[in-house]
């Protein structure tokens, strides 16, 4: 399969920033994306999130360390980190600050966070394993570092819709085109384990739209996002035409709309103790 070539102008992250990708971020939370180490939060804590996005993760991870405890969200996105500053204030929490950075060379103190953390990040990237010990570095020795991203290679969904279909492939090949790895969930320990780093938890979660309310909510998002995200320009780069975007979206509504709808996303999670 050729590789394609996106223009100059076109954003590396998959997904781009728009509104579209931001309000589909927006849903989520520490309970429905970081159920893997709450139970290792504790009062006072330093946590920093690398990839924030919206911030509704970290504002989550914010309240829940509470006001003796501080929570640095990061993202490459200026877009992304000011609609995090207008949730935070939006929320009225404290502690919290986000800012705009590059993961690998971030202005931080080293070994200075109890908590390093990144939630479909590392699927992204073109050096995980660097990524890993880019995260090391700012944690503290004993803290931890929890990472979590999706496996595409292992979504399932029904009924399968050619407009769907075409989406997954093209979402794949763009991915992989800049470095990415959409199957990244399963890669996890293999990543960790390059570092050097003490496993101490690898395990897996699902996301599932398998009810009216969500599977109409997924099904519209993921409709919006084609047509009006990095998608849409990265498949056009792919020789993809208006018409072929039309097709993903109203095939999406469609099925988002269908009583026997079914998306299966599963995670990988990985929990490392720094040494």
């Amino acid at each position: 399969m050729d590789v394609p070539h996106f223009p100059d102008g076109i954003e590396a992250y998959p997904h781009g920033h728009q509104p579209s990708v931001l309000a589909s971020h927006a849903a989520r939370t520490a309970d429905n994306s970081c159920a893997y180490f709450l139970d290792r939060l504790e009062p006072g804590q330093r946590i920093l999130d690398l990839g924030c996005g919206p911030g509704s993760i970290t504002l989550d991870l914010s309240e829940r360390v509470g006001p003796n405890g501080y929570v640095l969200g990061v993202d490459f996105s200026a877009d992304a980190i000011s609609a995090a500053r207008a949730a935070a204030e939006s929320r009225g929490v404290a502690g919290v600050e986000f800012t705009v950075g590059d993961l690998f060379d971030l202005d931080v103190r080293p070994a200075s966070f109890d908590i390093v953390h990144a939630h479909q990040v590392l699927q992204h990237l073109a050096d995980p394993v660097k990524a890993l010990r880019a995260m090391a570095r700012y944690c503290k020795p004993g803290g931890l570092i929890a990472v979590r991203d999706a496996d595409y290679g292992a979504m399932a969904w029904y009924p399968q819709l050619p407009g769907v279909s075409a989406w997954f492939t093209t979402y794949c090949r763009s991915a992989r085109a800049t470095g990415g790895e959409p199957d990244a969930g399963r890669r996890l320990r293999a990543w960790a384990n390059a570092t050097g780093l003490e496993i101490t938890y690898a395990g897996s979660l699902t996301w599932t739209y398998a009810t009216p309310e969500a599977t109409a909510w997924w099904g519209n998002t993921q409709a919006d996002r084609v047509l009006h995200s990095t998608f849409a320009e990265r498949a056009r780069a792919q020789g993809l035409t208006d018409a072929d975007l039309q097709i993903m979206a109203r095939d999406w509504r469609t099925w988002g709309q269908d009583p026997d709808a079914w998306f299966f996303l599963p995670h990988g999670e990985l929990i490392v103790v720094n040494s």
